[in-house]
């Protein structure tokens, strides 16, 4: 019953994925009692289906089919070989693989047993998997060969299981393709019962513990589906490293949502020109790729691609305008926005079939009741936080941050979910993203954006990244300073310091012009590729302990005019 009723929601939105005022106003989540996603929904489109679900591509040219079938039988296989090592329902286990077969196979795995996914990217060090260890409680570890050194310090009773080469101490994974091909679960799942806890990124403070249920994702990402606008048969590329929400998101929910086809591009160095080829060579008819990726794109030809993606978006952080115009000038497509986070599903979006304005990340989407209240009053305003309506709880939100009631009374205070987020909305309901709340502040007592200076930055030729942060200041209390990445054949000299100072005098007011510029080789981010501002105004304030500091490489506005 629930399968069928989790069916019917997702016809729905297939059959209006063109027509958002119905989408919106008439999706309704399904009802889920029991319901467990791997063995009552992937199991049931996979039998008998020879349609490729997974398809991964290697840097050296090789490739590898998976269909729906085969991911079916093998993730049983994978099921029966993590019980035999003593994996058992609500047991948490760490899953820290690259875009590898095992990886989809694990994770169905687990979820047919009912067990506690702590998702890690193979980034990760020492100390952030004893912290994983540690606050995740994990009794189970699955990672590759090669990274089975970070944990010879991490003492601890867990399990030990290793996928590529026999590593001593460790049990191999691929004796998984011994084991029996049928499955039999422990019982019946429940719908709110745990399965991922998701370590945040941490831009600003220490990584938060995001619970999720077998229905907050698994479901919840039908939302994500919609603005995507997948179809069954798609195949779908969305760039994004494992360990991370997003690939979740786009690597595994949304197109098995859809019935579509992951596709990966399984590359150590970025080739704009390579991933452009194999797009071609496969076919691939969705794309979704966060703004770093976009913006190095840009400095490819675009044109190469003869075949462009039938649907192509952007998530992680708002992309600039003038990504956008590159690639409608060269493929003939609009990227869509769409804005969400670790803690939900996609809740604001620019979906197939509507118009895109310039610089709105679109409307809510269905299943998701967006308010922006005022910071200071807590009241509905134009311009405000980005908050979820409890009242009309949406089923991809996270139940909250797990063994944290403080923090999750914080983002749940007020009968709203409180995303932390700015946005503006004007009057036919299209949401602008201003910043993390964090990030805007004020010179000379106007507030400014970060957001949008950045989007004026990188419009000029020799931006490639920028991101601006306030510089304190004896007067005005901050002024804005960019921090540019140049793009190629650029040189960080004065001369093109003063091109971008009048760039951002011809295309800004007066009080949002950018006063001081820094050029850098690469701008700080997290290991999920976000730009870590805090980092930048940090280092702001150690660089300017007075009034009169002039760091070594900045460059002054009134000194280049």
């Amino acid at each position: 019953m629930a399968a069928v009723e989790f069916r019917a929601a997702r016809d729905f939105l297939l059959a209006h994925r063109d027509d958002y005022a119905t989408a919106y106003e008439k999706f309704r989540w399904p009802v889920l009692t029991g319901f467990n996603w791997a063995l009552d929904w992937f199991d049931a489109i996979a039998e008998g289906n020879d349609r490729p679900a997974l398809w991964i591509v290697e840097e050296d040219g090789s490739e590898a089919k998976y269909s729906f079938a085969d991911l079916s039988r093998r993730s049983n296989q994978v099921a029966n070989r993590l019980r035999a090592a003593g994996v058992r329902r609500g047991d948490r286990i760490i899953l820290m693989l690259g875009n590898q077969v095992e990886l989809w196979e694990t994770l169905l795995a687990a979820m047919k047993l009912g067990a506690v996914i702590i998702p890690a990217t193979p980034l990760l060090g020492p100390a952030d998997l004893r912290d994983r260890l540690v606050r995740g409680k994990a009794k189970h570890v699955v990672v590759r060969s090669s990274d089975t050194g970070k944990f010879d310090g991490i003492e601890g009773d867990y399990t030990r299981i290793a996928v590529g080469e026999h590593v001593d101490g460790w049990l191999p994974y691929d004796v998984a393709y011994k084991a029996e091909e049928t499955f039999t679960p422990y019982g019946t799942t429940r719908a709110t019962d745990t399965l991922l806890l998701y370590f945040t990124s941490g831009t600003t403070a220490k990584p938060k513990l995001v619970e999720h249920t077998h229905a907050s994702y698994p479901v919840g990402h039908l939302s994500t589906m919609y603005w995507i606008g997948l179809r069954p048969g798609d195949v779908h590329l969305n760039i994004s490293s494992p360990g991370w929400a997003k690939h979740a998101w786009s690597n595994v929910f949304a197109p098995w949502n859809a019935e579509a086809c992951v596709f990966i591009f399984n590359y150590t160095r970025f080739d704009a020109d390579r991933l452009l080829r194999e797009m071609d060579r496969c076919g691939v008819t969705s794309f979704c790729a966060p703004p770093t990726v976009w913006r190095m794109l840009i400095q490819a030809d675009l044109t190469k691609l003869r075949t462009p993606p039938r649907e192509v978006v952007a998530a992680g952080e708002p992309l600039n305008p003038e990504v956008i115009e590159r690639v409608r000038e060269a493929w003939g497509v609009t990227i869509r926005d769409g804005f969400g986070q670790t803690e939900t599903t996609v809740q604001i979006a620019n979906t197939p079939g509507q118009e895109v304005r310039p610089g709105s990340m679109g409307r809510p989407a269905p299943g998701y009741r967006v308010a922006l209240l005022d910071p200071v009053t807590g009241q509905p305003a134009d311009e405000g936080e980005i908050c979820l309506d409890l009242d009309d709880r949406p089923l991809g939100l996270m139940v909250g941050y797990h063994g944290d009631d403080e923090r999750t009374g914080e983002a749940m205070a007020g009968g709203y979910y409180h995303t932390g987020d700015i946005g503006t909305r004007d009057a036919d309901g299209y949401i602008t993203y201003v910043g993390r709340a964090d990030d805007v502040f004020k010179a000379s007592d106007y507030k400014i954006s970060p957001f949008e200076l950045e989007s004026v930055l990188i419009e000029h030729e020799a931006v490639a990244e920028a991101a601006v942060v306030p510089s304190p200041d004896p007067v005005r209390l901050a002024v804005p300073k960019a921090y540019v990445t140049l793009a190629a054949g650029w040189e960080p000299t004065a001369e093109t310091a003063a091109a971008i100072f009048a760039h951002s005098r011809a295309h800004l007011s007066p009080y949002k012009r950018i006063r001081l510029l820094e050029f850098t080789d690469e701008l700080p981010k997290t290991i999920s590729g976000k730009i870590r501002r805090v980092q930048l105004r940090a280092d702001e304030i150690d660089k300017h302990p007075d009034a009169d500091a002039r760091p070594q490489g900045e460059f002054r506005e009134e000194d280049l005019r």
